[in-house]
Order: C-alpha cells, then structure tokens, then sequence
C-alpha cells in the first residue's frame, strides 16, 4: 500500500457505506444506498429485515436491467473479471452471480458475504468450517495450505495474463474476503505479531489479514511490470466499510483509533475508507497524459464511492445514460492533484436498520455532519447530533446547541436528498414508516 500511495494520491477523507453490500452496490451503481435502497447487508438465505427495518428496503440486491459498471465496461471493450466477494444479491436473485451483472468471468463470488473459512486445509468452509459460507469454485486448492487470500490472488493473475496475452484490455475487479471475520491466522505472517490470549489471537489473525491482502496488491504490481503493462494499468485501491478489528468497544475509540466507531456505526470510524489511486507504473506516455494522477500526493477534499462509477466512465470516454441517475462525482480533478472548488464535499449514510448504529441516517456537508437517530422504539423523541469534522475530526463534542442554525439547514438539505432518492424509512411498531421530522428543534 506504502508502494502503491508513493505512486499515486490517496484521500484523507473518502467514504464508503458502513457495512459490505450497500458499499459495494454503491460501487457497481455510483448510487447512495437511499437510491438503490440497499441499505443493509444481504443474508444469503432470506430477508434479514430487523424489527423496525423497512419492509421494502431492496434485499435483493442488483438488478440485471441497471446499466452497472461492469457492463460499462464491456461496452467500452473491456474483459470483465470478478475475483473474490460478491455479496451482491441473495440465492436465486439476479445478482446472485456476478456473471449475471456484466462480468465476463466470476471466481468465487457468489451470494455469501463472508467466507467458511480461509484455510485451504479446510476448503474454504466445504471441508471444515461454515459450510453454507463455503467459498466456490476453489476446489484445486482444497487440502493444500494455500490461504484464501493466496488463491484468489493466484487466480487473478492468471485471468488478467490470459487477456493480456490476448491483446484484450482488461477490467479486473479483485475483491478479497479479506479482512471480514472469521480472523483466521496466515501462518505466512504469523511470526511478525505476537499474540497472549484469545482476543490477541483473533486480533493476530486480523493483522495477518490485512498484511496477507497487502501481499496480493504487491504481487498485483509485480505481475504487471512482468506482463509490460503496468504503465497502462491503472490501480484504485479502496476499502467497503470501516475497520473492524477485533479490540475495544464499537462505538468508541479503539478499532480504527483516532477515528471514532467501526464497521456498522455511523461514525468517522464506521464509513471512512482507505482509497489509493494510482498508475501501476508512472510514465509519460498517452495513456498517463489523458488521464494523469499526482505521485505521492494526498488529497483533503471529500472522496465517495459512489465517485468511481462516473470516473472511469470518464476515464473510458463512455457516456452514462441518461435514465441511470448516478449520485457520484467524477474525481479526475483531483486525481491529478488539483482541487476541485465546484466539487460538493457531501455524503449521504442512512442506515435504516439495527446494527452496532442503528435507524440512523447521516449528512455530511463541508465540515459539518449531521446525525439523526430515528428511535424507532420511541418514535415520537428522534433525536440530532451534530460534529464539526474540521475541528472535532474525533467526534467528542456535539455541538447542536450553539449551531442550531446550521443543522436546521443541514436537516433540510438531509430530508431532500433522502426524498429525491425515494428512501425507505424504519418503521415503528405499527408498521408506519418514520420520515425525519423537519420541525425537530
């Protein structure tokens, strides 16, 4: 990652939903969760709607019919690989396969959102394990000691070469299940972190995670350089929710420290992601000069998931239609180090469901962010925090009481976004959908 961000610019501030398939539709659609209205991670086997989740939040996940990045791709010529998690869609959806939205090839991407197990000695979750998680389409690893992470990585090198080989530009989405649970230790990196008790030893398997996924970017790199594309390959680099080690509390300052939270909160910590973007190999050449990319740069402006969908539209000259409302923004100026002053540095989380943070929906404008907890459980006290990112990047302070003026226009602008979007909205224990009270102080 230090390689790769030495190459290219990554974001102080990009932001990704704050669990795995919303982020990741969010990725395939360049739409906010409220539009595409999956706004909670999808069980592989039913509807996991909570008490007071909507009842018509889109469990489904992906359609077909939505002009998603992958096809973009493939209209722009490109082979469209997947490798590694879905999580897409439930059993017997349309998105159930990735195949099934535009991608040329799919290796082990299917319904589940987190593997069996990591283990090759285990099959990944067939053998030993959760086998309703079994990871498919990995079987020639089965009984050997190649780690999860190994074989996808293996895997997409070896689809990304045959294109190569072929002359045929390519688009390789290379998803790991890593660092999602359960912490399994790679024994490759075991050695380099010590652990004395159980929470270490889950939290030694994490950190062996994100050094093993460190590994395949690198191979990643290497690979490129070997094939003599990598002064034409461009890298984005980015996570899906926010971290999720397993140490300290959820809703305080322990997991992704300084930040506050973890995945599932709606917190800094829950919905701030790392995203590096860079050329595999800086050079100058026709490629790099139609679409440049600053070395060694950082950028302080607002980054979201949502904005890679319209950049690589812009990055292959396609034109998005016009009845597939896109929320992203393209982030080309700032990819080649300049800012952007026409840019909004907005973000829209709602999360109308329980989680770590629960029934909440989150607005972001500038350095202001407002939270507004729909309490479903006692309807008629919602409630509103407000933070001032600029200052308070931690979120110790609300500071609602001597800014009222501020959120009152923030909880405007957060009650028109989430209505142009046509959001869905928890319930309360009638079954009537609680939309956020305009007129709350």
């Amino acid at each position: 990652m230090e390689r790769l961000s030495e190459q290219g610019i990554r974001f102080s501030q990009f932001y990704a939903q704050s669990v795995s398939s919303p982020s990741r539709c969010s990725l395939l659609t360049g739409q906010d969760a409220a539009r595409h209205g999956t706004t909670n991670w999808i069980r592989s086997e039913f509807n996991n709607r909570d008490d007071y989740g909507p009842y018509n939040w889109n469990w489904q996940g992906l359609r077909r019919e939505d002009y998603l990045l992958p096809r973009l791709m493939q209209d722009a010529g490109y082979r469209t690989i997947h490798v590694g998690k879905a999580h897409l869609g439930p059993i017997g959806s349309e998105a159930e396969w990735p195949d099934s939205l535009g991608f040329d090839i799919n290796i082990a991407g299917s319904s589940i959102g987190e593997p069996g197990s990591y283990l090759g000695e285990n099959g990944y979750g067939l053998l030993r394990g959760t086998r309703s998680r079994a990871v498919p389409g990995l079987e020639k690893y089965h009984g050997t000691d190649t780690f999860l992470t190994e074989a996808l990585t293996l895997e997409a090198l070896e689809a990304a070469g045959q294109a190569v080989d072929e002359d045929r530009p390519f688009f390789l989405y290379l998803s790991h299940y890593a660092v999602h649970n359960p912490f399994e230790v790679d024994k490759r990196f075991a050695g380099n972190y010590q652990a004395d008790s159980l929470e270490n030893r889950e939290a030694l398997g994490y950190a062996t995670l994100v050094e093993g996924m460190d590994k395949s970017l690198g191979d990643l790199l290497d690979f490129l350089e070997k094939k003599g594309v990598a002064d034409k390959t461009l890298i984005i680099f980015l996570g899906d929710n926010g971290g999720d080690a397993p140490i300290g509390p959820a809703r305080g300052w322990a997991s992704s420290a300084p930040l506050r939270g973890k995945k599932g909160a709606e917190f800094e910590g829950g919905v701030r992601v790392p995203c590096i973007v860079a050329w595999a190999r800086p050079a100058r050449n026709k490629w790099q000069r139609k679409f440049p990319v600053a070395r060694g740069a950082v950028s302080p402006q607002v980054g979201t998931i949502m904005d890679i969908y319209p950049t690589l539209a812009h990055f292959t000259g396609m034109q998005v239609p016009g009845n597939h409302p896109v929320d992203g923004q393209d982030l080309s100026r700032l990819l080649a180090g300049k800012p952007d002053p026409q840019r909004e540095d907005v973000f829209l989380c709602h999360f109308p469901h329980e989680h770590r943070g629960s029934y909440y929906t989150t607005w972001r404008n500038g350095p202001w962010k407002l939270i507004y907890y729909y309490h479903p459980e006692n309807p008629e006290n919602p409630e509103c925090v407000l933070y001032n990112l600029e200052k308070d990047p931690f979120e110790t302070t609300d500071v609602l009481e001597e800014n009222k003026e501020t959120a009152r226009r923030l909880l405007r602008e957060m009650i028109a976004r989430l209505a142009s979007e046509n959001a869905a909205y928890p319930v309360d224990a009638q079954g009537r959908a609680l939309l956020p009270k305009v007129d709350l102080f």
